[in-house]
């Protein structure tokens, strides 16, 4: 980040978190209205697209989106992205109101994991290195790790895309939730790289061809990131609980971010070992949060007496 100096320094990741609860709260009601608008589409033998509680779910997601945007541009994304868990409680409990989906005791264990696991993730997570010049950001852009991570993360998309999506999506909650989340590689770091490029186009005016072909570059792959996400939310949304999907992609969505932007803006090299560990067990926190709403959507829990105390006399 730019924001190093001056008194307003210190307020500004403030502001960015701030930005980043209130997003939160708005992404947590997208994916219930959109639900909301699917089922209500399908009850009337209609397409979604002609409901006015899918487009008001839609129109939630760009808003929240555009907050994610401003957020990312004032405050490291390993902060922000974890945030993401605020939605995932008001989309819980918004979900229970208006889709009558009811979260049981691991369901809800599950939630509370994950808020956990986050507050560990925002407390002891890598501070973003400064980035200040867009030729520090070309630079890091062609990084051969960025590079080759960037190869194996679209080369694993259109494997799921092209071939196991259409034969196993429909099933199995975990194509649709890998694919959103792998493109989180892009999205999070193009939000932060069009913010600091836009600057340099400003200030040097279209003259600067560098400048427009990184930003266009830039625009287009978060553009292009954003509507493939958007067509898959939906495909699983039509499928798969609404509780369930938000939570799973939340967690898979942050992990990948984290670990996205520690390899681009190179901010794992500021960890002490106590951080380290910290990270490792925030991780491992969510993942069996993850793990207990996975079950909980196919557990029955039922509450039994002894059988000891039913024959007593």
């Amino acid at each position: 980040m730019a924001f190093d100096s001056g008194p307003s320094a210190a307020a500004l990741p403030l502001s960015g978190i701030a930005i980043a609860v209130t997003s939160s709260f708005i992404n947590g009601s997208t994916f219930v209205l959109q639900k909301k608008g699917i089922l209500r589409s399908r009850d009337r033998g209609v397409s979604y697209l002609t409901d006015v509680v899918w487009w008001s779910g839609t129109m939630s997601m760009i808003i929240g989106q555009i907050g994610n945007f401003v957020a990312y541009n004032v405050a490291p994304a390993v902060i922000v992205t974890p945030l993401g868990a605020l939605g995932v409680l008001f989309g819980a409990v918004l979900a229970s109101w208006i889709l009558k989906e009811h979260l049981n005791i691991l369901g809800k264990l599950g939630c509370a994991l994950c808020c956990c696991g986050s507050i560990v993730l925002i407390i002891h997570a890598p501070k973003a290195e400064a980035v200040t010049s867009r030729l520090e950001l070309e630079e890091r852009l062609s990084d051969p790790v960025v590079v080759i991570y960037a190869l194996l993360v679209v080369l694993a998309l259109i494997t799921l895309i092209v071939w196991v999506a259409p034969a196993h999506g429909p099933s199995n909650i975990m194509v649709y939730v890998s694919i959103c989340s792998l493109l989180g590689s892009f999205t999070v770091p193009s939000s932060k790289g069009l913010g600091l490029v836009g600057q340099d186009i400003f200030d040097e005016g279209p003259s600067s061809s560098r400048a427009l072909t990184l930003f266009v570059g830039l625009l287009g792959t978060l553009g292009i990131s954003i509507l493939i996400q958007f067509f898959f939310i939906n495909k699983a949304l039509e499928s798969f609980s609404s509780n369930m999907f938000e939570a799973i992609y939340y967690v898979t969505f942050t992990s990948t971010v984290i670990f996205a932007s520690a390899l681009l803006f190179k901010e794992w090299t500021s960890l002490t070992l106590t951080d380290s560990l910290a990270m490792v067990c925030g991780l491992m926190t969510v993942c069996v949060g993850v793990i207990l709403l996975r079950i909980s959507q196919e557990a029955l829990i039922t509450w039994k007496k002894k059988d000891a105390q039913e024959k007593t006399d």
